[in-house]
């Protein structure tokens, strides 16, 4: 129980409130992760307080913008932000999207022990995925985390946002990343609604979110990697 207290303490330090029940899920996450790292090798990051730190609470800076029914995380990894938004958001169905087999493995592990209700995982590419009706413009939020720089990104994950909705980037200082995907944004139907700033103890995080206003044209995701090659 002592373990279960000092990680309430460390969310409280970020203002960020936590009942009892949602910590023991975190705990579970925690030794899931460790777990799952020695074979998987998922993340670099295995100092307990760093985890906490720099994978859930960050997951987390801005979770109150975290405010439609449907979520799709893309290139999940190890959940973030995606499981610590759906521990937070019992009522959000999410689906997350990874490419490692791995990965997808361990996902599924997290969901099935910590009994997450309405989550899926999905192995495949997000330019494939995104190509299929059951999942284009079908989602109320969109996310991603570290996965490519933002006017990548954004060809990546709009096309899975329906108009009205929103794409949130997880960042860590993007200024520049900003500047260079206004063309991307304004392609595939968005606009950049705001930038959040938030201090962990040694580094600075943006969090990055773009409305969708039109709906993206049939032609994005371009594939066969040209979203990285020659980013919009």
């Amino acid at each position: 129980m002592c373990y279960t207290f000092s990680m309430k303490n460390y969310f409280e330090k970020y203002n960020i409130k936590i009942s009892n029940e949602k910590i023991e899920k975190f705990e579970k996450y925690y030794q899931l992760l460790m777990e799952y790292n020695q074979k998987f090798n998922i993340t670099a990051i295995t100092e307990r307080e760093e985890v906490i730190e720099k994978h859930f609470i960050d997951s987390l800076l801005n979770v109150d913008n975290v405010d439609g029914k449907t979520l799709i995380d893309i290139g999940s990894g190890g959940g973030f932000p995606a499981i610590p938004i759906r521990i937070f958001k019992d009522d959000l169905s999410l689906v997350m999207v990874d490419s490692t087999g791995k990965k997808c493995e361990f996902l599924k592990a997290v969901v099935d022990n910590l009994k997450l209700t309405n989550v899926s995982v999905i192995c495949g590419r997000a330019e494939d995925l995104a190509k299929d009706k059951n999942y284009r413009e079908k989602f109320d939020m969109c996310s991603a985390r570290a996965v490519a720089r933002l006017n990548t990104l954004c060809e990546y994950c709009m096309p899975f946002v329906k108009k009205g909705g929103k794409f949130i980037a997880y960042k860590g200082n993007a200024q520049e990343e900003i500047d260079e995907a206004q063309n991307a944004i304004k392609i595939l139907g968005g606009k950049l609604e705001k930038v959040d700033n938030f201090s962990l103890s040694d580094a600075t995080r943006q969090i990055i979110t773009i409305r969708k206003e039109n709906n993206t044209p049939a032609i994005y995701p371009r594939g066969n990697g040209k979203e990285r090659k020659k980013p919009l």
